[in-house]
C-alpha cells in the first residue's frame, strides 16, 4: 500500500513510523513539501495535522483535486472547531476533525483513529492499542488490516463521533489533572477529578449523539488514564506548570508541538454555555487559559458547587 501522513510531528512520526514497520510505502509529508507529490497514487491518507490547520489543508486537498473520489482519509487529530464559514449549513457548530474533513472534502471516506496512544512509548516500541472508527465496519477494518501489527493492537468501532469526542476532551480533563499535582493537592483529589471529568466527557459526547460505550472504552476512559497520568502528554505538562504558578505564555514558548486541550476547552466551554450543558472543569481550564482566574481559585470554584447526588450522564 502507499500511505501518505500528513502532519510531521511527534504522533505523524510515529504513525509513519507504524506503516513502514508494516511494510507499507510510506510518505510523510511535511509543510516545506509538495502537497500534491504526496498524495498522488495514494491509497490511504492518515491526518496527523494540528486542529488549527485542518480545514487549511483539507479546502487545498479539495481546491487542487489532489484525490479520487472514495480515497480512504483517517483521521488522528485530537481536537475540536467552533468556527465555521456563513455558508455552511450545519446544525452543529462544533466540529471534529473528521467532520471538517468531510464538509471540506465531500468525496472523502474518512474514519477516525484515537486511543491511548502517547507517541513516545509507540515510537520505543511499547505495547499498545487503538481504535479505528467508521460507520461502515468494512472501511474500518480496511484500517485495521494496514496498521495492527504485533505490538500495535487495532480495534473497530461504528462510533466515529464518540471515539473522536474522546480523544478530543479527555486533553481538557488532562489539563486539569496536571493542575491538580503542580499544587500537590494528592491522589485522592486527582481520582475525584478524573472521575467528574470523565462524567463530563459522558454528558457531551452522548449530547453530541456519541455512543455512551463508547466513552468507557480505549478511546474514553483509555485515552483519559493515559493522558492524565503521564509527562508524555502534553496536555498533562502545561496543566502541571500551570499549577506550579508558570505563566502560559512560558510554557507554550517551552513546549513542544500542541497542547490541543486549550483550544478544545475554550471551543466547548462557548459551545456549552450557548447550550446549557454543564461543564463545570471545562470552564476552569478555559478561565486558566485565558488568565481569568488562578490554579487555587479554579480549585475553589469546583468544590465550591452545590451538593448534590452523583450522576455519571
Amino acid at each position: 500500500m502507499k500511505v501518505t501522513i500528513l502532519g510531521g510531528g511527534a504522533w505523524g512520526k510515529t504513525l509513519a513510523q507504524l506503516s513502514q514497520q508494516a511494510g507499507h510505502n510510506t510518505r510523510l509529508w511535511l509543510r516545506s513539501e509538495s502537497l500534491a507529490e504526496a498524495l498522488v497514487g495514494g491509497d490511504y491518507i492518515f491526518s496527523a495535522l494540528p486542529m488549527k490547520a485542518v480545514r487549511e489543508i483539507a479546502y487545498r486537498v479539495q481546491a487542487e483535486s489532489l484525490y479520487q473520489p472514495g480515497t480512504l482519509l483517517v483521521s488522528a487529530t485530537k481536537g475540536l472547531e467552533l468556527e465555521s464559514e456563513k455558508t455552511e449549513v450545519s446544525t452543529a457548530p462544533l466540529k471534529t476533525a473528521s467532520q471538517v474533513w468531510e464538509y471540506c472534502c465531500p468525496s472523502l471516506t474518512v474514519a477516525a483513529l484515537s486511543g491511548p496512544n502517547l507517541a513516545t512509548e509507540i515510537a520505543q516500541g511499547l505495547p499498545c492499542a487503538t481504535v479505528v472508527a467508521h460507520p461502515d465496519p468494512a472501511i474500518s477494518a480496511r484500517v485495521q488490516q494496514v496498521l495492527a501489527q504485533e505490538r500495535f493492537r487495532v480495534y473497530t468501532s461504528p462510533d466515529r463521533i464518540g471515539v473522536e469526542l474522546g480523544g478530543a476532551l479527555k486533553n481538557v480533563m488532562a489539563i486539569a489533572a496536571g493542575v491538580s499535582d503542580g499544587l500537590g493537592l494528592g491522589t485522592n483529589a486527582k481520582a475525584a477529578l478524573v472521575t467528574r471529568g470523565l462524567a463530563e466527557i459522558v454528558r457531551v459526547g452522548v449530547y453530541l449523539d456519541g455512543q455512551l460505550e463508547t466513552f468507557y472504552g480505549l478511546s474514553g476512559l483509555g485515552d483519559l488514564l493515559a493522558t492524565c497520568n503521564s509527562s508524555l502528554s502534553r496536555n498533562y505538562r502545561v496543566g502541571f506548570s500551570l499549577g506550579k504558578g508558570q505563566p502560559l505564555s512560558e510554557i507554550l514558548d517551552q513546549l513542544q508541538g500542541t497542547a490541543e486541550g486549550l483550544n478544545s476547552a475554550q471551543v466547548l466551554s462557548q459551545y456549552s454555555a450557548h447550550l446549557g450543558l454543564k461543564t463545570p472543569i471545562t470552564d476552569q481550564v478555559t478561565a486558566l487559559a485565558k488568565g481569568t482566574t488562578e490554579p487555587a481559585a479554579a480549585l475553589k470554584a469546583l468544590m465550591g458547587r452545590s451538593l448534590k447526588p452523583e450522576q455519571l450522564v
